[in-house]
């Protein structure tokens, strides 16, 4: 549904991205990763025709973004970090406009505009002038023309910010209730966001990807051993470290900070094998008091500093 190829833009001596490629398959939902500056916006503008490349390829729904951009516009919905809303217009009258500008048939409309209204829970101030709305009510007006006209392909930079937490919520059941029918693209600091919502991720440091893929598959990529945390009171910490490294399969014990004489540690172990049990019992056998004992998840916020601050150190 979406091919990046080489994409890359120039702002007179400064080049924003270089060399980005990615692809995005039908009913995917993909976030869209890096710090600010990092180039997600530039990318974004490029697929949704706002701005021109200076440089490779981009194909949305079957269509050039360069020679056939208003084929593309006709099949996705945009929602910048910025939202540009007339604020004079009332939300139903407005939600209308975009409706029939995007080409939606006039006897469709109303039920549209309404069922958006609905999903993006704005129905309460259909009649409100957009001026007068918060922030977050503007944010979800915004996502509310991004979908009107039920596009092929939804753009979406920073969908939920400004909003509270139970807004939030909402936004995030209705992204992942567009999966399957729409493909998404989601660009987001709020990583946790995206492990729920997303399939898979990519990730652009300093205007070039630096990872992408599903977000299972790259936490294994870049942290391929299994990690469990320890917690243990002893009277020497150099031999509660020393036992737990012979434990087979375990590759390297670590400090972590400590009180009260209580010593913790995060072993490593290779992926795949389950280091507890062995630990319960040495614990058992040399009558150390085991405090805590649970295995430690890999998150995509772990992926996404390692690849961006190894990218940032060279």
């Amino acid at each position: 549904m979406i091919e990046v190829q080489n994409l890359t833009k120039h702002y007179g001596s400064l080049t924003a991205i270089r060399d980005v490629s990615f692809s995005v398959a039908p009913g995917e939902i993909v976030g869209f990763l890096g710090p600010n500056g990092a180039g997600k916006s530039t990318t974004m503008r490029i697929l949704s025709c706002f701005m021109p490349a200076s440089g490779g390829t981009a194909v949305v729904a079957g269509y050039d973004v360069f020679r056939e951009s208003m084929e593309v516009r006709r099949r996705i919905g945009y929602l910048p970090e910025n939202v540009p809303l007339y604020t004079d217009l009332r939300v139903a009258a407005y939600l209308d406009f975009v409706a029939e500008t995007k080409g939606v048939p006039r006897g469709e409309r109303k039920k549209r505009v309404a069922d958006v209204m609905d999903r993006c829970r704005i129905a309460d101030v259909q009649n409100r002038l957009i001026g007068k709305l918060s922030k977050g009510y503007r944010q979800r007006v915004g996502l509310a023309q991004a979908i009107v006209s039920d596009p092929a392909v939804l753009i979406l930079d920073e969908p939920t910010i400004g909003l509270d937490p139970r807004q939030i919520t909402e936004i995030r059941e209705l992204i992942k209730s567009l999966a399957g029918e729409h493909t998404v693209i989601l660009s987001t600091h709020i990583l946790p966001e995206v492990s729920m919502v997303c399939s898979s991720v990519v990730i652009i440091n300093k205007g070039a990807i630096v990872a992408r893929g599903p977000i299972d598959t790259l936490v294994e990529q870049f942290f391929p051993t299994a990690r469990v945390e320890v917690e243990i009171a002893a009277p020497s910490p150099a031999a509660v470290r020393d036992a737990l490294r012979v434990i087979p399969g375990v590759v390297s014990v670590s400090d972590l900070p400590g009180s009260d004489g209580i010593g913790r540690y995060v072993v490593e172990s290779a992926r795949g094998r389950d280091v507890r049990g062995e630990v319960f019992q040495l614990a058992a056998q040399r009558r150390w008091d085991l405090r805590e004992l649970r295995r430690m998840g890999m998150t995509l916020e772990e992926v996404f500093l390692h690849v961006v601050a190894g990218e940032q150190t060279e």
